[in-house]
């Protein structure tokens, strides 16, 4: 009897103890949430607001050479990355004449010879007439400057004869088109043509053959694309600073100095080319085609008094914070109206409305429950 007392007293302290957990468990459950919020202090702070041109390092001077006459590459005197300047021969073309040509201007000597046999003995008679005074010197006069004509006559068509030939004569060495010159001091990026190419020159209906390609690459630029959301927010003469992918510790200065006026698109969207002039120190060696990035300011504010952007709430053309009024027993917080200024995407400046004495509710939550 006493063993079933003590039972059943046993299971009535656990039914007890039960009921009691499951009370004290649905009234915790019907308490409301107490949610904790992070505060942040209003700073003071230099806040930019930047955009980033993607493009590519490119000489200013970039001159493709090519010949003034056609025909097949004899010599090849420089090979990329050498200097090279003004004036200085690249390659020889050696000339392939036309058949056609070639007959034209070979018939063209014989008929020259002709001409000019029977000019000089036309010449050597009137002499001897003139010798004799037999003639007037009027007449005298006029034969020599038909033998002067006829032996000039001669050496023209050999000049042209050899020029078909070889594309050079002579008396003309010095300014052969034969010989492929730079027209600009500077490093020669390409040289695309090898010994035995043919090559011809630019004319209307052809480019012609590009035999290299110089560039100055001690003046360089940034080219790149801007959106049309923030193009009208640069303008000439800003400051942009240059970083290289291949170079990835070195950062540049530059200064842009051309804006696009007419977009191309792209995948959709309308972009602006725009170019800066950078400044390279001698010490760094940089290669036409590196990618870059071209970081510009578009907005700046010194000294501001500045928050977290998350902390700001935004309805209609109204912006307002939650300062902290009280902790205790829990968060008390104030909306309060402010005005805001520029922001960098992380924090935004605050012109009025709090001061850097004041606790700001960041909109994140901390701590979903107190017990």
């Amino acid at each position: 009897m006493k063993t079933r007392k003590i039972l059943k007293i046993a299971l009535l302290v656990i039914v007890a103890g039960i009921f009691i957990w499951t009370f004290v468990f649905l009234y915790q459950k019907s308490q409301p949430e107490v949610t904790l919020y992070d505060t942040v202090r209003p700073a003071v702070a230099d806040l930019e607001k930047t955009t980033v041109v993607t493009g590519k390092i490119e000489p200013r001077d970039e001159v493709l050479i090519k010949p003034q006459i056609s025909g097949i590459i004899e010599e090849v005197y420089k090979e990329a990355g050498q200097k090279v300047k003004k004036g200085e021969v690249i390659a020889k073309v050696k000339v392939i004449p036309e058949l056609g040509t070639l007959n034209a201007a070979e018939s063209r000597v014989r008929l020259a010879e002709i001409n000019g046999r029977q000019a000089e003995t036309d010449f050597a008679r009137l002499e001897k007439l003139y010798a004799d005074k037999l003639i007037s010197s009027e007449e005298y006069e006029k034969g020599e400057v038909t033998v002067k004509q006829a032996r000039e006559e001669l050496q023209a068509a050999k000049d042209n004869l050899q020029i078909v030939k070889e594309g050079i004569t002579q008396s003309s060495a010095s300014f052969s088109s034969t010989l492929i010159r730079s027209t600009i001091e500077g490093l020669i990026l390409d040289v695309p043509v090898k010994v035995g190419n043919s090559v011809i020159m630019s004319n209307t209906f052809n480019d012609g053959t590009t035999i290299a390609t110089v560039a100055d690459m001690n003046d360089l630029i940034f080219r790149g694309n801007i959106d049309e959301t923030e193009v009208g927010r640069v303008s000439e003469g800003m400051p942009v600073k240059i970083t290289i992918g291949a170079l990835q510790d070195l950062t540049f200065q530059a200064t842009l100095e051309y804006i696009a006026p007419k977009s191309t698109e792209d995948n959709g969207a309308n972009q602006f080319e725009i170019k800066a002039a950078v400044s390279v120190p001698d010490t760094v060696v940089i290669r036409s085609g590196y990618s870059a990035n071209g970081e510009i300011v578009l907005e700046r504010a010194s000294q501001a008094l500045a928050i977290p952007e998350g902390c700001v709430e935004f309805k209609d053309d109204s912006t307002f914070v939650y300062v902290l009024t009280d902790s205790v027993p829990q968060q008390v917080f104030r909306r309060q109206p402010i005005e805001v200024g520029m922001s960098d995407g992380i924090q935004i400046a605050v012109k009025s409305g709090i001061t850097d004495k004041d606790l700001i509710r960041n909109n994140t939550k901390n701590q979903e429950k107190e017990d």
